[in-house]
């Protein structure tokens, strides 16, 4: 059976000695032979795959600049709030592939992209990002349609005669 502990500076030892047994995860720069981080992104039925590579803050989302992929200055905005939040704007060329959902449900799926991949090329920005909350995947779908029903919880419309 374990030791019993009986004082304050008991279960200080004890704690030091479980933590030097279990040290936290240390995170590594993942980069492919192109020397290009990859991540995907997802939020609600939308898919994103992410490639980022040291450059001149270009972002093409499907083939396309941006801005004109994502006309809606809100969407935009999203799109740009990891990079704002680590100080990294105009330091990354970002190449992503999206498809599924609609625009918003694509935006996120490539803010939720960025924020992995950079987390992959540079470790040391994971609490900033963490702390946004652009590391947590969105995990809010449509709720699906159920028998009896109109639509997933709408009733039909209730006739006394």
């Amino acid at each position: 059976m374990a030791e019993t502990i009986n004082s304050l500076e008991d279960l200080g030892a004890a704690s030091a000695a479980v933590a030097a047994a279990n040290p936290a995860p240390v995170h590594v720069q993942k980069l492919d032979a192109q020397g290009r981080a990859y991540a995907t992104g997802k939020r609600k039925n939308a898919i994103a795959r992410v490639w980022i590579k040291p450059g001149a803050g270009k972002i093409t989302v499907n083939g396309k600049e941006f801005n004109q992929f994502f006309a809606r200055p809100v969407l935009q905005m999203v799109l740009q709030q990891p990079i704002v939040a680590a100080a990294r704007k105009d330091q990354y060329d970002i190449v992503a592939s999206v498809s599924g959902g609609g625009l918003s449900g694509q935006a996120g799926a490539v803010r939720h992209g960025i924020s992995k991949a950079l987390t992959y090329f540079e470790p040391e920005l994971r609490g900033v990002l963490k702390a946004g909350g652009f590391l947590t995947r969105d995990s809010r779908v449509v709720e699906r349609k159920k028998y009896g029903k109109a639509k997933a919880r709408r009733s039909f419309q209730f006739s006394k005669r």
